[in-house]
């Protein structure tokens, strides 16, 4: 008999707890093998759900009693996998997330994006004007002549910014009406544009315009707010420009925004936009001409091609779209223009213009070197800066020197080129030059940058060294007709007969090569190199790679001894302009230049005219060379340069077989240097088989397309010695460009010194005639005597000067130049085809010698 348990539940069977324990032990088990379970086996929900369960199964006492499967037998929990379902949920139903999940994520997950895009808002900073584009003022720059208000020539960016209480009502709302008519009152982004941008860019469509005034602002003056297409760009613009709109007043938005934008025809901004479409400040457009600029805001430069071509349908179209928007907003004010005839526009004349064209060309070419060179001025800063940079150069006097050499030069050879440069001595500034007609077509700057041999016109500087070393004009010096020096060819005179002992000034008048070689050797080459280079002479050659950097007349002391003497240094018109200025300056050099100043778009001046001279020679010594360079026009070898009651000084040079011609004189206000040489180009270099002369243009160049050029130096007609034509230019010039001055005379003779005879003088000659050494029984003969003292015999094998870096070059071009694109096609300066390169041949090549 099974023994009772104590004390059961009342009103329960005894069986009951037994029951209880089977049943719970079942419900353990099978929570142990449910997968739910957790690493005990037990889930705590599948736990109490299954314990009621069987104790349902075992209380219904169904058939099968515990574990029967019958209606009292497995249901839901019991069991088989199921027990966490919920009712009726079975196959793919059960994967799909309940409402209640579904609706909390989508909670999180908005307010996440909307706490990064808070977080983003308020990373980016609020735009000062610091963080200005640096292009957002940009402006051009104006190059004026040396009367400091004509221009030369304008360049880079037209804008000229506006306050907004010069900006009319009628140009505001005409760009309002047609860019954001909500712009007044919105919060600088427009929502419905915003989604339609957007939707193009996820559908792979261009991004959308649909900017508002405040966008476009920002994204043109800020810094960081790039014109690429992407949504970040996009979100970032609409970033800044809310946080624009609330931080600044809508005028000044819009003040931004209308010096900034661009219009067209180069113009940024509504002032520059005024005046290249209708020649007239902002503040005098009218209501269709606000109308039309406000309708090319949205593709300018299309509009400009469309235009240039005659088609103006485009622009018309936004110009009528403009008014309408303009009457809808204020009738009143504006219906009355609402029909306004499109062809009633009075458009100023489109000017294709070429800075570089002519003259300007030339001007422009020099000045921008020397603004990159001397003060880090580059081309972007004369585009973008606002700069107004004011030069030396006169522009009639420019014009003047043109017309005299063309009349002069007519009708010779175009590869005969004359070249000027006219050199203010007090002040170093170069007034005008004369390199050619047209820089675009020919644009060698040969006044600057084409060195030739000096010829006699190097002889002053020789004379100054003797002055220098104590010694008088009086001196004697013997003029044998050949004279060997140490390390030299022998040096001859032009004519065969010797002239005995002579001083100083008739050596000069007449250009005596002995007597130069002789005075050169008693006062050391060394220091007559010394006041050349001191007077800026020789330095552009330093270019050229043969010189291996050293100036010319350096070089030409070390390599070619008393050569010197008689001027194989290569030098240009304007540093021979610049270094006779120690003869009418005092003695006195300042280097020459281009501009005086610079000013920046504040008002600043941030560049100043170089005012610092140098003493070369003592007073007295710039004085008595006076005496001798007057003798020169007086009664030597350029009487062609006299001017009449202006006292004129000056020196001729010829070098061999005529190849080059100079004659550079002064009077006490202005030096002017005139070079003659003939530049002649083949397809082959000297001496080689099958050479021949290229056929050349009005400017004396070959064809552009020719890619191997070789320049040779040749023989000019013999009547353009220094004393023929180059001095003859010289007198038509300086005829015009003194005509205004008041006549001054030069210092008197100082006879400082003392007499230093390297011959004994003659007895005092008796009052009787004697013939002229020049002079020829020939009648067509001027009796004027020609400057041949310097030249000497050139060797068979020499198509070049030695030291000219305008000849027998391959175009290569190894020397910077100016900007802009100097060749207006878009080629180099200095390529083949074009003017000579400043490439030398060896100037270790035998120098001159006497004419045949």
């Amino acid at each position: 008999m099974r023994r009772r348990d104590p004390d059961p539940a009342p009103g329960r069977r005894p069986e009951a707890a037994f029951e209880d324990t089977q049943a719970m032990l079942a419900a353990q088990a099978r929570s142990e093998r449910s997968p739910g379970s957790g690493s005990g086996g037990r889930s705590r929900r599948g736990r109490a759900g299954r314990a009621v369960a069987a104790e349902d199964t075992v209380v219904s006492g169904g058939p099968g009693g515990p574990g029967g499967r019958g209606p009292g037998g497995r249901g839901p929990g019991d069991g088989d996998g199921d027990g966490d379902a919920e009712p009726g949920r079975r196959g793919w139903k059960r994967f799909i997330p309940n409402w209640k999940i579904v609706l909390a994520s989508f909670t999180v997950l908005a307010a996440g994006i909307f706490g990064m895009i808070a977080v983003a808002y308020a990373g980016i900073p609020v735009p000062s004007d610091e963080d200005m584009q640096a292009s957002a003022d940009d402006r051009g720059s104006v190059i004026y002549y040396g009367d400091n208000k004509t221009p030369i020539a304008r360049l880079g960016v037209k804008r000229t910014p506006v306050t907004i209480k010069q900006i009319p009502d009628h140009v505001e709302d005409a760009v309002i009406a047609l860019e954001n008519k909500t712009f007044r009152e919105d919060s600088g982004i427009d929502f419905a544009g915003i989604a339609r941008s957007v939707w193009s860019t996820a559908t792979g469509a261009q991004l959308q315009g649909a900017s508002t005034i405040t966008q476009q602002m920002a994204r043109n003056y800020y810094e960081g707010l790039s014109q690429e297409v992407s949504i970040k760009r996009k979100i970032k613009e609409i970033f800044v420009a809310v946080k624009i709109s609330k931080t600044l007043p809508k005028d000044e938005i819009l003040r931004r925004y209308l010096n900034t934008i661009y219009f067209g025809r180069s113009a940024y901004g509504i002032q520059a936009a005024a005046k290249a479409f209708f020649g007239k400040n902002v503040t005098q457009l009218t209501p269709p001409e606000a109308a039309y600029l406000a309708g090319r805001i949205q593709n300018p430069s299309n509009f400009d091609t469309l235009e240039k071509s005659g088609k103006f349908a485009a622009t018309k179209e936004r110009y009528t779209i403009a008014l309408k928007n303009m009457a809808e907003m204020n009738p009143g004010a504006y219906a009355k223009y609402a029909a306004a005839p499109f062809e009633d526009l009075k458009f100023k004349k489109v000017k294709v213009t070429e800075i570089n064209r002519g003259l300007k060309g030339y001007m422009l070419n020099i000045v921008f070197k020397e603004l990159s060179s001397k003060y880090g001025i580059d081309q972007e800063a004369l585009e973008t800066q606002g700069l107004k940079v004011y030069t030396t150069f006169d522009e009639k006097m420019m014009k003047d020197a043109q017309k005299v050499v063309q009349a002069r030069t007519a009708n010779l050879d175009p590869t005969i080129h004359a070249s000027i440069a006219s050199v203010d001595p007090k002040r170093g500034r170069v007034v005008a030059f004369y390199s050619g007609d047209d820089f675009i077509n020919d644009y060698n700057n040969r006044a600057f940058e084409a060195p030739k041999q000096a010829a006699s016109a190097f002889k002053p500087y020789v004379l100054a060294a003797w002055l220098e070393a104590g010694y008088s004009l009086k001196s004697y010096v013997d003029g044998v007709s050949t004279i060997k020096m140490p390390g030299t060819t022998p040096i001859k005179n032009s004519h065969t007969a010797p002239y005995g002992p002579i001083d100083m000034v008739k050596a000069m008048a007449d250009s005596v090569n002995t007597v130069f070689a002789q005075m050169g050797e008693k006062v050391g080459l060394e220091n007559v190199a010394k006041i050349a280079t001191e007077a800026g002479v020789g330095e552009e050659a330093k270019k050229n790679p043969a010189y291996g950097g050293k100036n010319a007349v350096d070089w030409a002391v070390e390599h070619q001894k008393y050569l010197t003497t008689i001027g194989v240094a290569s030098v240009t018109p304007v540093e021979q302009a610049a270094g006779y200025s120690i003869f009418a300056n005092q003695g006195k050099h300042i280097p020459w230049h281009t501009v005086t100043k610079v000013i920046d778009v504040n008002g600043l001046v941030i560049v100043k005219e170089p005012t610092a001279e140098r003493q070369v020679i003592l007073p007295e010594s710039a004085a008595d060379a006076i005496v001798a360079l007057q003798a020169v026009v007086k009664s030597g070898t350029g009487t062609y340069a006299n001017l009449g009651t202006r006292p004129v000084a000056g020196k001729t040079g010829t070098n061999n077989d005529y190849k080059d011609a100079w004659f550079v004189g002064f009077t006490p206000q202005l030096v002017t240097a005139v070079g003659m040489s003939k530049d002649v180009p083949y397809n082959k270099p000297y001496g080689k088989p099958g050479r021949r002369v290229l056929k050349v243009d009005k400017y004396g160049l070959p064809n552009r397309k020719i890619k191997n050029v070789y320049w040779d130096e040749e023989p000019m007609p013999s009547f353009i010695g220094g004393g023929g034509t180059p001095t003859q230019i010289w007198h038509d010039y300086m005829a015009l460009a003194t005509a205004k001055d008041k006549v001054e005379q030069f210092p008197p003779r100082a006879d400082a010194g003392t007499q230093n005879n390297l011959a004994t003088p003659r007895p005092t000659p008796s009052p009787t005639p004697t013939p002229d050494p020049f002079g020829t029984e020939d009648p067509g003969d001027d009796g004027i005597p020609e400057d041949l003292g310097d030249q000497q015999p050139l060797p068979d094998d020499q198509g070049c000067l030695p030291g000219d870096i305008t000849c027998d070059s391959t175009g290569d071009d190894t020397g910077d130049t100016g900007f802009p694109d100097e060749s207006g096609d878009g080629g180099d300066i200095g390529s083949n085809g074009g003017a000579p390169a400043a490439v030398a041949p060896d100037p270790r090549a035998r120098p001159s010698g006497q004419r045949p």
